[in-house]
């Protein structure tokens, strides 16, 4: 994880959380001179339209006073949703049998994408079963992953 994440991460998960909502996870992609925040978060009864813009005035106004993004960017509140993106190893235990996409940053065994039910975790990897094969994926080669979900 980036250094510049990592801040963001300390700066804004107790601002979600003072609100009664749970950070499911924060993307920073920095854009050349204009990035982008992404802020996802979840709650027991859903995410409505009115707590994201509620959560988005709170942490723009920590973000306005710490100043951690140097440069122009856009802030984004919203929930996960059905293809939730998957962030920490507790995110995979939690989808135990569920289909999952997920993007290496490096390629392993000649690819970088993958696509298949989640088995479990060991350790600091990620069991993805793909057809007949299992693989075992350190979340640290794991640039994004998220949920394919069913309908």
């Amino acid at each position: 994880m980036s250094g510049k994440l990592t801040e963001l991460e300390k700066l804004l998960i107790p601002v979600v959380e003072a609100l009664g909502y749970r950070c499911w996870g924060i993307e920073f992609l920095s854009q050349g001179r204009h990035s982008l925040l992404r802020v996802y978060i979840d709650h027991p009864e859903g995410v409505s339209v009115e707590a994201c813009a509620t959560v988005s005035r709170q942490a723009s106004a920590v973000l306005d006073v710490e100043d951690p993004i140097s440069g122009d960017y856009t802030l984004e509140v919203s929930s996960p949703g059905m293809d939730r993106p998957l962030f920490t190893l507790e995110h995979y235990a939690a989808y135990v049998g569920e289909q999952a996409k997920i993007r290496l940053r490096a390629p392993y065994e000649g690819r970088r994408n993958f696509q298949g039910v989640i088995r479990g975790v060991e350790g600091d990897e990620v069991v993805l079963q793909v057809e007949d094969h299992e693989y075992l994926l350190p979340i640290d080669s794991i640039d994004k992953s998220h949920i394919v979900p069913r309908f």
